[in-house]
């Protein structure tokens, strides 16, 4: 794979950029607001159910919920640990706690798949991050070891959906979607000292950059492999406008996943793949610069845009900021990430009829029922969020950013 006209491009965007006025961020306020809106859903809630907010339907104010299985139940609890961040309040840290441990019993879950990251590592790994709790460790490794049964040596990747073997003809099936959940592998190795998780986590993202990206540096969303030689198949989309569209969370999760990829291995491999999805997510950002749900939807601009997608890349593009070594390359990437969060705090955050922080997202557009069209959904409440703590901590080291 090859990165120099990527890097050209980028450079190109860099020249420019220096010259433009750099968007300030208010990361106080917006904090602020999304924590307010937290608990107004919290005292809606019924915190004795295990039933976990996932998104709101048109006309309502409070969250629809999904099981503890549901593939978005670690958000909810993940988001009351970030008020505990923001806040450094103790009630946050109770709530935080107790939706948590609603999440427990999926140490020993049965049907599982790749989203036991998102699940066990957004809840109990923040939990632990942020109070180093180590009696949330052994459920954390529990889930790992599931995860890490999902591993195929032959193919080389972790199968994302073991549902969905009949619908792909027992090929084994791999989605973009999957590169965030390597952050959980990466974790249970070093906690463990085990370098099988860390070896899997890597050969999985090396497969990915392989054949999830195309010659342009979209990505596709699902590539399918034999099961018995692991020999690549097709790739395909399951929630993209058709198979050769750029689906624009799918980019973000692809953007977000290499980035922490680099993080946790230093691999210049992986920190190369981070900016050509970057990159090319930026380039085909419309003016407002939140994406519409596929950058190749057949009717723009009369397509729902995805909060959600712009919110994961505005947290990505921060942490890329601190990664890349060129002072240049962090200031573009963080002013970018920067200018997505306040278009999304200015015009796509909940107008107060709802308890969600930010509206106009879109789950699935090709569900004929349920796909959560348009409507605020967990995971973009999520990431704006830890996108704003980013950069509340980068503010702190870098005071004369904004001038």
């Amino acid at each position: 794979m090859k990165y120099f006209p990527v890097l050209l491009i980028s450079a190109f965007f860099l020249l420019a950029s220096c010259t433009e006025k750099r968007t300030c961020l208010d990361t106080e306020t917006w904090l602020d607001f999304s924590v307010a809106q937290m608990s107004q859903a919290l005292e809606i809630l019924d915190a004795d159910q295990a039933q976990i907010p996932r998104s709101i339907p048109p006309g309502e104010r409070g969250w629809s919920t999904t099981g503890i299985h549901g593939w978005t139940s670690g958000f909810w609890p993940g988001l009351l640990w970030h008020a505990y961040e923001a806040t450094d309040d103790d009630q946050w840290r109770e709530h935080a706690h107790h939706w948590t441990m609603k999440l427990e019993p999926l140490r020993r879950w049965e049907r599982i798949n790749h989203d036991l990251g998102f699940m066990l590592h957004n809840s109990f790994g923040n939990g632990l991050r942020l109070t180093g709790n180590e009696d949330y460790v052994p459920i954390l490794i529990d889930g790992a070891d599931l995860l890490m049964s999902l591993y195929n040596p032959t193919v080389g990747t972790i199968m994302s959906w073991p549902f969905a073997l009949e619908r792909y003809d027992g090929r084994h099936n791999t989605i973009i979607d999957n590169m965030i959940n390597l952050e959980y592998l990466f974790w249970a190795s070093n906690a463990t000292g085990d370098p099988s998780y860390r070896e899997a986590a890597i050969n999985h993202a090396r497969k990915t950059a392989r054949y999830t990206i195309r010659p342009d540096s979209s990505t596709y969303h699902v590539a399918l492999f034999n099961m018995e030689t692991g020999e690549f198949e097709e790739a395909v989309t399951h929630q993209g406008a058709h198979d050769q569209s750029m689906w624009a969370r799918g980019q973000a999760w692809g953007t977000y996943g290499f980035t922490m990829a680099y993080r946790e291995t230093g691999l210049d491999e992986f920190k190369d793949t981070a900016r050509m999805l970057a990159d090319k997510f930026i380039r085909e950002l419309p003016d407002d610069l939140v994406p519409f749900w596929d950058f190749d939807a057949p009717n723009i601009p009369d397509e729902e845009r995805d909060a959600s997608a712009a919110a994961i890349a505005a947290s990505a593009l921060l942490e890329l900021s601190e990664l890349v070594t060129d002072t240049a390359d962090r200031e573009f990437y963080r002013e970018k990430a920067v200018s997505i969060l306040d278009a999304l705090a200015k015009n796509y955050r909940s107008d107060g009829s709802n308890v969600a922080i930010l509206w106009h997202s879109v789950g699935n557009r090709n569900r004929a029922e349920g796909g959560e069209v348009d409507e605020p959904i967990i995971y973009a409440d999520y990431y704006f969020v830890e996108a704003l703590l980013r950069e509340r901590a980068l503010q702190k080291r870098f005071p004369d950013f904004c001038r």
